[in-house]
Order: structure tokens, then sequence, then C-alpha cells
């Protein structure tokens, strides 16, 4: 196999303390962020919801020679709408799809059919300027000469579309995290299942801090990027507890502690090369793949970076610390059929669990 790093010798489970802690500080700034946002009178929310979440308008136009997706976007946001997205339509080349955050009434109404007119009135006016003022009726023709649009239909994502979404991601992460603890309990033990579902959610944790102190927008191609981390981040730990499962085979007097140690190193040049291949694809989307897909290339960015990071700084210490804990309570307890206060000779426990509790001691 190739390797860029042969011979790697570094103890990894002794910084274990100062990188836990550091995964608790941006985690709890991440919370303290959606606490303030969400609490301060008049402020803005938790999370920076687009429309698939929070509701909005969906315009769709038509052109005549449809311009480029920036240049609608700027003529919008010209007009004070911001967040929009472009969708070119395929299969016809001249529609596109504007989706329209909720609009701002000023007044008492339900959103429905006034926000509906808000965001197509905002729409045409910002096409007016891009196109030089040609609008021509839903069924009409456009002009010989110059550039013309015209609006085809309009349609509206209720709050209650946007809560069902919502709920279902919800349920759909939380059902993929269950999956993967009983997937990693039967292959292995419950503790590394354990482990390695603290340290997804860790990963989802932090990236939702992220997103919520830079105030990103989240919409559903942000949550397919969530799900997408879970299996990134648990693959790469499954492949280390792997090695772990094989080198304590191979060596049965060896502790846990440093036979963990010894399979991160083992493991670290497939972390590198397959991490990093990932981490340049993902930066060549956020650097060059535009304003669609900002969200979901920076939701994979963070999360690649730290589902590498929590397999070395949070599944592999947490599974040795509760392994470590198990085996020390097994070799205390005593022994079946004994009196536990009684006479008769003590046994010693295992090798394998003074070597663990020994090594345990000495770190």
């Amino acid at each position: 196999m190739f390797q860029i790093l042969n011979k790697v010798n570094v103890d990894w489970l002794k910084y274990r303390r100062p990188l836990i802690m550091f995964s608790v500080v941006i985690m709890l700034g991440g919370l303290t962020s959606a606490l303030a946002r969400q609490l301060t009178p008049g402020g803005t929310e938790a999370f920076n919801l687009g429309i698939d979440f929070k509701g909005g308008t969906v315009v769709t136009a038509d052109f005549k020679q449809r311009p480029a997706p920036e240049a609608i976007r700027d003529a919008l946001q010209a007009q004070g709408v911001s967040d929009v997205i472009i969708q070119p339509v395929t299969n016809k080349p001249g529609e596109v799809l504007i989706r329209l955050p909720q609009m701002e009434t000023g007044e008492a109404t339900a959103a429905g059919e006034t926000q509906v007119d808000i965001g197509r009135k905002k729409v045409a006016e910002g096409l007016a300027t891009l196109t030089g003022g040609v609008e021509v009726p839903s069924t009409g023709e456009f002009p010989a000469e110059g550039n013309a649009f015209r609006i085809v239909g309009t349609d509206a994502v209720g709050a209650v579309a946007g809560a069902a979404l919502r709920n279902q991601a919800v349920a759909v992460t939380l059902l993929a995290l269950v999956g993967i603890l009983l997937y990693i309990a039967f292959r292995f033990e419950w503790t590394y299942g354990a482990a390695a579902v603290i340290a997804v959610f860790h990963d989802v944790l932090v990236t939702l801090g992220f997103f919520s102190i830079f105030q990103l927008e989240v919409n559903l191609t942000v949550i397919a990027a969530l799900l997408t981390l879970v299996g990134f981040s648990v693959n790469d730990t499954i492949v280390i507890f792997d090695r772990i499962r094989e080198n304590l085979r191979m060596h049965r007097r060896s502790n846990l502690y440093d036979l963990t140690n010894e399979s991160v190193n083992q493991t670290l040049s497939r972390t590198i090369i397959t991490s990093g291949l990932v981490f340049l694809s993902v930066l060549s989307l956020v650097l060059f793949g535009g304003q669609v897909l900002r969200s979901f290339s920076v939701a994979l960015l963070i999360g690649v970076i730290f589902g590498v990071y929590s397999t070395v700084a949070i599944a592999s210490p947490i599974m040795v610390w509760w392994q470590q804990k198990i085996e020390a309570r097994g070799a205390s307890a005593p022994p079946a059929g004994s009196r536990g206060t009684g006479g008769g000779p003590r046994q010693r426990p295992a090798a394998g669990a003074r070597d663990a509790r020994a090594s345990a001691a000495t770190r």
C-alpha cells in the first residue's frame, strides 16, 4: 500500500484532554451564539434558515435572452432582496426559477398571497432594470427587437412546509446515528459504537456552531452535507477501530492505550491521502462553486476537517477510557460463587486488565 508517512510514533492520546477541551470550547461557542441570537429581543434567529425551512416565494421567469444567474442576482439585490437562489431550467433554455425569502410586509397580514404578490413585484422591478424595462404578459410573445422577460408562474412555500422539512431532516439524522450505533456495536463492541456516535454528534454540532456564528444559510443542501459528513466521519473511525481490533488479536498482552496509538499511526497515511483528496475537492467547491453551492461546500469543508480530527481526538480517547473502565470494573468484581468477604484465595486480575489499569494510572 502506498504510504507518505512511515514509522510514525506519536502519542496521540497524550493530548486527549486539551483536544477535548478545544472541542468543548467550540461547541459552547456555537451554543452561546445560537442562544444569544434566539433570546435577544429583536435579534436574528439562531440559524439563518433558507427558503426550504423558513418559507418564501418561487417565481418562474422566462427571458428572450436569458442573462447570467449572477446578473439576475445582482439586479434583485439592488432591489433589496438578499439570499436569492437562481436555478436555470434545463429543458427550457429561457426560463429560470427565482427563489426568494419571506418578504417583510410592514403590516399585520398573514403570509400567503400577499407574500407572493410582494415577491412577484420585487422580481418584476429587478428584471425590468436588467432587460431595459420590457415586460410582456405571461401568454404574450416577445418583441422582435431587444431583450424582454415575462413571469410565467409564482408559487409559495409556507411555514408549515418548512416546519415539516425541518422535522424530517432532524428525524433522518437521528435515525442515521442510531443505525451507525447498532452497526458498530454489532461489528465491534457497544463502547466502540457509542464513541463513534459521540464523535459524529461532535462533528454535526461543530458544523452547526459555525453556521450559527457566521450566520451562513441553512437549507436542504446543508442537511445533505451533514448526512454526508456522518458517513465520512464514521468511515474513518471504523478504519481505525478495525486496525485496533487486528492489533488486539496479534498483541494480546499489550494494553489498549498503546495499541490505539499504534493503530492511529499505522492508518495515518491512509487518512491523510483520502481525507486530503476530499479536502482539496471540497475546497475547490468553496472557491469556485458559486453562491448556490456555498452553504453546501462550506458545511462539507468544516465537516471534513473536524471529521478527521474527531476520529483521533474524540472517538479513540472515549473508546479507550470507556473500555478501561469496563475492564477495571470487571477485574475488581468478586468471582462468581465467592463469598465476597469470606476466605479463600483471591484471584488476580487478568494480565490485559492489569496492563490497562497500569497504563491508565501512569498517563
